[in-house]
């Protein structure tokens, strides 16, 4: 396998710790891009005795938190005390979680990543805080068809402090629940059992009002092509009830944000 093809097959998800880690696709697009210029002039990084999983990610990281601004809290006078603390939190933390919780690695391969130690990586995780969730409580809407696995979503989202609002198996019936109350955020599967479709039920959603979405599918590269607009929040099936806690997290905690920054540009 050449060099290049190596490389390729990871994108997809850098992509996707990218988007996680600045809140956005274009800022993450824009950071794995610039990757992969570096890459491209040094190419020997790849040479480091690293699986060329952590060598990309590990690169990606030090232009990361090479950017002054990726290493300073959210600047500005914020009101409520729980939003306060989520502007405060440290993006070593973050980055600590995601890669464990989000992108799966091992301790060993998330300290190579941070360049740090396994104790200290530890102690990111820690600081970062898996009560994130809990401290962000809101009204949480389930698209699911799979009995089992929206029990155990329904489960662990109660068990993060927040309240769900209803399960639904079709796209009529979630239309019906979010009509009846609006959710804080949405987790959704795609292809729903009886031919309906979870996406097309939530862009219908957010013709008439924005919440934060997790997509949840047992094939995310058919969506992380870079062809088109992608989720930016997508957790694959099989998937880990840390993942579950960490992305929720990351998705109210950006969506904040920008409701943030909105208020202060109006």
């Amino acid at each position: 396998m050449s060099t290049s093809q190596a490389v390729a097959q990871h994108l997809p998800y850098l992509r996707r710790y990218a988007r996680a880690l600045s809140g956005s696709q274009s800022s993450g697009d824009a950071y794995v891009a610039a990757t992969l210029e570096a890459l491209i002039q040094d190419p020997k990084v790849l040479e480091s005795g690293a699986s060329t999983r952590i060598a990309l990610y590990r690169l990606f990281s030090k232009i990361w938190n090479s950017v002054a601004v990726n290493g300073k809290p959210a600047a500005g006078d914020v009101n409520q005390p729980v939003e306060r603390h989520l502007a405060q939190i440290p993006p070593m933390p973050r980055q600590a979680f995601l890669l464990i919780a989000l992108e799966g690695l091992s301790e060993d391969d998330a300290a190579k990543v941070l360049d740090v130690d396994v104790p200290e990586l530890r102690d990111l995780v820690e600081e970062s805080g898996r009560e994130l969730a809990a401290e962000i409580a809101t009204d949480v809407l389930i698209i699911e068809d799979e009995a089992f696995i929206a029990l155990d979503l329904e489960a662990l989202v109660e068990s993060l402090g927040h309240r769900v609002l209803g399960v639904a198996r079709t796209h009529k019936e979630a239309i019906a629940l979010a009509k009846q109350k609006r959710p804080g955020i949405i987790l959704a599967d795609i292809q729903l059992a009886d031919g309906s479709s979870g996406l097309d039920a939530v862009n219908e959603m957010l013709r008439t009002f924005e919440v934060p979405v997790i997509f949840i599918t047992a094939y995310p590269e058919r969506f992380l092509t870079g062809e088109r607009p992608e989720p930016a929040f997508l957790i694959a099936k099989p998937f880990q009830p840390a993942t579950v806690s960490a992305v929720l997290s990351q998705a109210l905690f950006f969506e904040r944000n920008a409701k943030r920054r909105e208020r202060r540009a109006s």
